[in-house]
C-alpha cells in the first residue's frame, strides 16, 4: 500500500495533466497515485471549459481512500479551494486528507517525489507546502539563507523539519552557523565522501528527485564546501534550494550504501553529461558557462579572485582610488533556538528587549545628529525602525508564547517584518535591509557583541562588500574608506547614491569582490567600473585622484554656459552646496518635511522648512519638487497602504487626485518661501504621463502666485510627449533615475538588474534626446537632476542631446564642470551622435570615448 495519494484539483484539465507529466518524470519508473478533478467537462464543440466540480474533487478522493493510507489535495487558485473544501463534505469515505496551500505545479513535484519515498501524509504535505523555497533562493527573494544551506528559514508551521529528518536538528537544516553537531563529518556517524557537480546544469529537479530515491530513506546528508549547511537528502525542496552548481564540490555523509548510491549518480553527472566533463580545478563561473569577455564579469561570487585580476562592475561614483581592502566586520549569526525557556523565566527575558531597542535607537540619533545630508536623513530613519513598538512588542510576545530568548525572538519578528516589505513587492522590499540592520543592532546589544559595520581604522582602506545597509552606508562619511566596491546593487541604489554625496569613488556589480583577500591593494576606477587587484608599481604608487576645485561657473571651452546645480534635501544640504560654489539648486526634495509624520505638517511649518533651503541661495534659482509620496515613500495621510504595485501606482503628482488640498497647502507654503527668501523660484510637479496633468499643475502654481511652472519627465509617456508639453508648462527636468527604471521595467533597487538601470542604455539615451530636441524646438529649458548628471563621462553627451543645465549631488559639481571644460558645444553633439547611434550600453560609453579622443 503506497503510503500517500495526491489529488490535483485545477480549472484547466490540460495543466493538470501536464503538471502530472511533469511530476511522474521526477519518479521514473515508480506509480505514484495521482488521480486528477480537473475542469469542469467540454461544451457541444468538444473545447474544454474551465472550471471546478467539488463532486469530481471527492470521486478522486474516494478513488484513492481504498489504496492510500492518507490523501494530500493541491489546488490551483479559486473556486479550486473552494470546491476542494467542499468535497470533505461530500466524500464517502474516511481516509485522511490534508488541504496544501502549496503553489500548485512545484508541490505536485515535491509531494510526488515525497510520496514515492513512502513518506506518510504529514511529511509530503510539509514538503509540498514548502516547495517554493528553491525558487526564492535560486531568485534571492528574502528571507534568504546563504547558498548551500538548504534555502531560506521557515516558520514551523510551514515545515517542521524533524517530520522530514528526526536525526537532524532543525537548526542545522534551517539556520546559517548551526551547530557542528548538525554537520556532516563532525562526529556523525555513518560514511562521509567528496563529490563534485559534474553535469552542466547543476542540482535542478531532475538530480534533486534521483538524490531522494536513492537515498530510500536511508540516513543521508549532503553540505556544499566549504562551509555550507547540511541538507537531508529526503527534502527535494532542500536539495533545490541547496544551490550547488557545475564544479562545485559537495560532501555526503550518513549511512554508507546510501553514500555511495547518490555518489554514483554525482560521478555519472546524473546521466546529463553531454561534451566534455569539467575537470577538477578547471576554473568556471557559478553560471557553468566558460569565462567570456564581457561588460559584466565571470568571477563567481566569494571565490578569491586571481592576483592581478581585474574586476568589472558598473562605475557609479567617479574617481580613483587605491588602498588595502577590508571587509564589513563580521556579520551577527542567528541565535541559537535553544530548548524553551521555564514559564517563570519568559517575562524577565521579554523585558530586556525594549530596553535594547531604545538603546539601538538613541545610539542611531545620536550618529544622526553627527551627520549631516543624506547620511542624517538615513540614521534617523533607521533609528525610527529601531524604535518601532511593534518589533519590540512582537518579539517580546514570542518570548512568552515560543519560550525562546530575547535575541532569538528579534531575529524571528524581525524576519517576519521583512517578508511582509519583500512581499509588498517594487522599492518597498529593499526596506527589508533595513530591518535587517536594526536586528544586527539589537541582537548585538542583547548578546555583548560588536556591532558589524564599517571598519574602524586609522589608515585609508577600500571598503569590500556584498551590499552595504542604509546605516552602514551613512557612516562611510566618518571613516578613513576611500573606495567602495560592493557585489550587489545598481547606479541609483542607497550605496550608490551615498558615495557619491560622499565623493568616495565606487564600483557596484563587481561579481566576485567579496573573495578579495583583505589587505589586497586594490585600485578602484568608479568612472571605469574597473577593481583591479594588487596593481602595478607605477599604479600602486600613485595618490588617489583628487577633485579639480570648482570656481562657481558650468561652461563649455567655447564659452557655451551649462549651469551646474545642487540637488538637496534638507537646509543642511542647501548649506553645503552653497558652499561648494553650485550655481543653484536643480532639484529641491520637499518630502523631508512630510516624512515619518503621522499628518500633513501645517503650511506655517511647510513654510519655516522651505525657507531654510532657500536663505543660502537668495537671488539664486531654486527647483522645487512638490511631494513625490508614494512607492518607497508612503505616507499614513496621503497614500493608500498595501498597494500592489507601488512603483506604478499612486505617487507623485497622483496624489493630488484624492488629496487636492495637500497639493495646495504645499504651493502656497513654497509660495510664501519664495517671497521671504528673495529667491528665483521654479516648481515641478513629479510622475506626469500626460498633457492634461501638466496643464493642471501648471494652473494650480500660477493661483499660488508661481510664475515658472515645469514638470518631472520621469516616465516614457512624458517624453514622447515633450513637444505637447512645453505648450502648457516654462521648463521640464529629466528624472533619470525613475526615466530608466520605467524605460527598461527594471526596478532601479534590484541588484540583479543593475546593468539594466544605466542611463547609458540607448533607450534611455534616445528619450534624453526627444526631450532635448522638443526644448531646442520651445526655446525653454530641459534640465537634468537625476543621478545622470553626476557622471562626468555622460554630461558632454546630455549637452549634446540638448539639455541645458545639470543638477548633483555637491560633491559631484567640480568633476562635471572639468569635463565639459575640455569640450566644445560642437564637440557635445558629436559625442550625442555617437551614443545615439549605438545598441548597447557599452557600445555607447565606447562610442562617445572615440568621439572625443
Amino acid at each position: 500500500m503506497s503510503a500517500t495519494g495526491i489529488v490535483a484539483v485545477s480549472h484547466s484539465l490540460r495543466l493538470a495533466e501536464a503538471a502530472q507529466e511533469l511530476a511522474a518524470q521526477m519518479v521514473p519508473g515508480q506509480a505514484v497515485p495521482i488521480a486528477l478533478a480537473a475542469g469542469a467537462g467540454t461544451d457541444p464543440d468538444g473545447t474544454p471549459i474551465l472550471g471546478t466540480d467539488a463532486t469530481r474533487v471527492a470521486e478522486a478522493i474516494d478513488g484513492l481512500a481504498g489504496a492510500c493510507d492518507g490523501v494530500l489535495v493541491l489546488m490551483d487558485l479559486g473556486s479550486a479551494v473552494m470546491s476542494a473544501e467542499f468535497a470533505l463534505e461530500l466524500r464517502s469515505s474516511d481516509v485522511p486528507v490534508r488541504l496544501a496551500s502549496a503553489p500548485f505545479v512545484e508541490g505536485l513535484l515535491a509531494a510526488a517525489v515525497t510520496a514515492a519515498q513512502g513518506a506518510s501524509l504529514d511529511q509530503v504535505a510539509a514538503e509540498a507546502n514548502g516547495a517554493l523555497i528553491a525558487k526564492s533562493a535560486q531568485l534571492e527573494d528574502e528571507p534568504q539563507a546563504p547558498a548551500g544551506s538548504g534555502g531560506p528559514e521557515l516558520d514551523k508551521s510551514v515545515l517542521d523539519e524533524s517530520a522530514l529528518d528526526e536525526s537532524v536538528p532543525g537548526s542545522a537544516v534551517s539556520h546559517p552557523g548551526a551547530a557542528e553537531s548538525g554537520r556532516p563529518g563532525a562526529g556523525n556517524e555513518g560514511a562521509v565522501r567528496t563529490v563534485r557537480v559534474r553535469n552542466p546544469a547543476g542540482m535542478h529537479a531532475r538530480p534533486a528527485a534521483m538524490i531522494a530515491q536513492a537515498a530510500a530513506g536511508a540516513e543521508l546528508r549532503l553540505r556544499r564546501l566549504p562551509d555550507g549547511d547540511a541538507v537531508p537528502a529526503s527534502s527535494m525542496m532542500r536539495l533545490l534550494a541547496f544551490g550547488a552548481r557545475l564544479g562545485d564540490e559537495v560532501e555526503l555523509a550518513g549511512d554508507p550504501d546510501a553514500v555511495e548510491r547518490v555518489a554514483v549518480l554525482f560521478d555519472d553527472g546524473f546521466g546529463e553529461m553531454e561534451g566534455t566533463p569539467l575537470r577538477p580545478g578547471a576554473p568556471r563561473d557559478r553560471s557553468g558557462a566558460e569565462p567570456t569577455q564581457g561588460a559584466r564579469p565571470t568571477t563567481p561570487m566569494g571565490a578569491a579572485p586571481e592576483p592581478g585580476r581585474t574586476l568589472r562592475g558598473l562605475g557609479v561614483s567617479p574617481g580613483r582610488a587605491i588602498a588595502p581592502v577590508a571587509q564589513l566586520g563580521a556579520a551577527i549569526s542567528a541565535p541559537d533556538a535553544a530548548e524553551p525557556l521555564p514559564i517563570v523565566a519568559r517575562d524577565a527575558e521579554a523585558e530586556r528587549i525594549p530596553p535594547a531597542a531604545a538603546a539601538v535607537a538613541a545610539a542611531l540619533r545620536e550618529s544622526a545628529s553627527r551627520a549631516d545630508g543624506e547620511a542624517a536623513q538615513i540614521l534617523a530613519a533607521t533609528a525610527l525602525l529601531a524604535a518601532d513598538p511593534d518589533l519590540a512588542a512582537g518579539a517580546a510576545a514570542r518570548v512568552r508564547t515560543e519560550g525562546v530568548s530575547a535575541a532569538r525572538a528579534v531575529w524571528d519578528e524581525a524576519a517576519r517584518q521583512a517578508q511582509v516589505l519583500h512581499g509588498l513587492g517594487g522599492r518597498m522590499a529593499e526596506r527589508a535591509v533595513d530591518v535587517h540592520s536594526v536586528r544586527d543592532r539589537i541582537v548585538a546589544q542583547l548578546t555583548g557583541q560588536e556591532v558589524p559595520g564599517i571598519p574602524d581604522r586609522a589608515d585609508p582602506f577600500v571598503l569590500v562588500a556584498r551590499d552595504l545597509a542604509p546605516a552602514e552606508t551613512a557612516t562611510l562619511g566618518r571613516s578613513t574608506c576611500v573606495g567602495l566596491v560592493t557585489e550587489e546593487g545598481g547606479p541609483t541604489s542607497h550605496t550608490a547614491i551615498l558615495a557619491r554625496a560622499l565623493g568616495i569613488p565606487a564600483v557596484v556589480g563587481a561579481a566576485g569582490a567579496t573573495g578579495i583577500a583583505a589587505g589586497t591593494v586594490v585600485l578602484v576606477d568608479g568612472e571605469a567600473g574597473i577593481v583591479r587587484l594588487d596593481p602595478p608599481p607605477e599604479e600602486r604608487s600613485a595618490r588617489a585622484e583628487e577633485a579639480p576645485a570648482f570656481d562657481g561657473s558650468g561652461v563649455l571651452s567655447d564659452g557655451t554656459p551649462i549651469p551646474l546645480l545642487a540637488n538637496v534635501g534638507g537646509a543642511a544640504d542647501a548649506v553645503a552646496a552653497a558652499a561648494a560654489q553650485a550655481e543653484g539648486i536643480g532639484l529641491f526634495r520637499t518630502e523631508f518635511c512630510f516624512l515619518d509624520r503621522a499628518e500633513e505638517p501645517p503650511v506655517a511649518e511647510q513654510t519655516a522648512a522651505y525657507r531654510g533651503v532657500l536663505a543660502p541661495f537668495a537671488g539664486r534659482k531654486v527647483v522645487v519638487r512638490t511631494l513625490d509620496a508614494g512607492s518607497d515613500k508612503p505616507l499614513p495621510f496621503a497614500t493608500a497602504a498595501g498597494e500592489e504595485n507601488p512603483a506604478l501606482g499612486v505617487r507623485g503628482l497622483r496624489v493630488a487626485r484624492e488629496h487636492p488640498a495637500l497639493l495646495a497647502h504645499q504651493l502656497a507654503a513654497i509660495a510664501a518661501a519664495g517671497a521671504a527668501e528673495s529667491a528665483s523660484l521654479e516648481v515641478m510637479a513629479p510622475m506626469v504621463a500626460t498633457v492634461d496633468e501638466a496643464r493642471d499643475f501648471a494652473a494650480a502654481c500660477r493661483a499660488a502666485g508661481i510664475a515658472r511652472a515645469g514638470i518631472m519627465i520621469e516616465t516614457p509617456a512624458a517624453a514622447l510627449l515633450a513637444a505637447e508639453l512645453f505648450a502648457v508648462v516654462d521648463f521640464v527636468s529629466l528624472g533619470t533615475n525613475d526615466l530608466t527604471q520605467y524605460t527598461m521595467a527594471a526596478d532601479r533597487l534590484s541588484a540583479p538588474l543593475g546593468a539594466l538601470n544605466d542611463p547609458w542604455q540607448p533607450a534611455v539615451l534616445r528619450l534624453i534626446g526627444t526631450v532635448g530636441e522638443a526644448g531646442r524646438a520651445a526655446g525653454k529649458p530641459v534640465g537634468v537632476c537625476g543621478e545622470a548628471g553626476a557622471d562626468p563621462a555622460l554630461a558632454p553627451v546630455l549637452v549634446g542631446l540638448g539639455v541645458t543645465s545639470l543638477s548633483m549631488t555637491a560633491r559631484s559639481l567640480a568633476r562635471v564642470a572639468a569635463r565639459l571644460r575640455t569640450v566644445t558645444a560642437e564637440d557635445c553633439r558629436r559625442a550625442a551622435a555617437a551614443a545615439l547611434g549605438a545598441t548597447t550600453a557599452a557600445e555607447a560609453r565606447a562610442a562617445v570615448a572615440a568621439a572625443l579622443g
